[in-house]
Protein backbone atom coordinates (compact mmCIF):
# COMPACT_ATOMS: atom_id res chain seq x y z
CA UNK A 1 0.00 0.00 0.00
CA UNK A 2 1.32 3.49 -0.89
CA UNK A 3 0.29 6.91 0.64
CA UNK A 4 -1.50 9.98 -1.29
CA UNK A 5 2.66 11.10 -1.74
CA UNK A 6 3.39 7.67 -3.17
CA UNK A 7 5.50 6.18 -0.58
CA UNK A 8 5.50 2.92 0.72
CA UNK A 9 3.52 2.11 3.76
CA UNK A 10 6.45 0.54 6.11
CA UNK A 11 6.24 -1.53 9.44
CA UNK A 12 6.20 1.30 12.43
CA UNK A 13 4.66 4.11 9.89
CA UNK A 14 3.04 6.27 12.37
CA UNK A 15 -0.22 7.48 10.27
CA UNK A 16 -2.80 10.16 11.12
CA UNK A 17 -6.36 10.88 9.30
CA UNK A 18 -9.42 12.36 10.81
CA UNK A 19 -8.03 13.01 14.30
CA UNK A 20 -7.03 9.65 14.78
CA UNK A 21 -3.16 8.28 15.07
CA UNK A 22 -2.22 4.94 14.54
CA UNK A 23 0.54 2.85 13.75
CA UNK A 24 1.44 0.05 10.87
CA UNK A 25 2.03 -2.85 12.98
CA UNK A 26 2.51 -5.54 9.87
CA UNK A 27 2.81 -4.46 5.82
CA UNK A 28 1.96 -7.94 3.65
CA UNK A 29 3.07 -5.85 0.71
CA UNK A 30 6.58 -6.03 2.32
CA UNK A 31 6.42 -8.60 4.36
CA UNK A 32 7.01 -6.89 7.56
CA UNK A 33 5.40 -8.21 11.07
CA UNK A 34 5.88 -7.10 14.25
CA UNK A 35 6.52 -9.40 16.89
CA UNK A 36 2.59 -8.89 18.46
CA UNK A 37 1.06 -9.02 14.41
CA UNK A 38 3.09 -12.53 13.59
CA UNK A 39 3.31 -13.52 9.48
CA UNK A 40 1.21 -16.61 10.25
CA UNK A 41 -2.01 -14.82 11.52
CA UNK A 42 -1.91 -12.47 8.80
CA UNK A 43 -0.22 -13.21 5.57
CA UNK A 44 -3.92 -14.55 4.66
CA UNK A 45 -4.84 -11.05 3.62
CA UNK A 46 -2.51 -11.50 0.85
CA UNK A 47 -1.92 -7.46 0.23
CA UNK A 48 -2.63 -4.67 2.47
CA UNK A 49 -0.86 -3.03 5.79
CA UNK A 50 -2.73 -3.26 8.97
CA UNK A 51 -2.96 -0.32 11.34
CA UNK A 52 -3.49 -0.10 15.02
CA UNK A 53 -5.90 3.00 15.72
CA UNK A 54 -5.88 4.90 18.36
CA UNK A 55 -9.46 5.23 18.52
CA UNK A 56 -10.49 2.78 16.18
CA UNK A 57 -8.49 -0.50 16.88
CA UNK A 58 -7.03 -2.66 14.18
CA UNK A 59 -7.82 -2.13 10.73
CA UNK A 60 -6.78 -3.99 7.57
CA UNK A 61 -6.75 -1.70 4.56
CA UNK A 62 -5.78 -3.11 0.62
CA UNK A 63 -5.80 0.48 -0.58
CA UNK A 64 -5.56 3.71 1.28
CA UNK A 65 -8.13 5.75 3.08
CA UNK A 66 -8.78 9.08 1.57
CA UNK A 67 -6.81 11.62 3.87
CA UNK A 68 -4.37 8.98 6.04
CA UNK A 69 -1.00 10.87 6.00
CA UNK A 70 2.18 9.38 7.24
CA UNK A 71 3.65 11.38 10.10
CA UNK A 72 7.06 9.86 10.64
CA UNK A 73 8.75 6.64 10.19
CA UNK A 74 9.67 4.94 13.56
CA UNK A 75 11.13 1.15 13.37
CA UNK A 76 10.29 0.57 16.84
CA UNK A 77 6.92 -1.97 17.01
Amino acid sequence: MRYEDGQLARLGDVVSVAGMTGRVVCSIDTGEYSEDYPEQAWAYLQRGVMIDWDKQGLTHYEEPEAGIILVRRDRRV
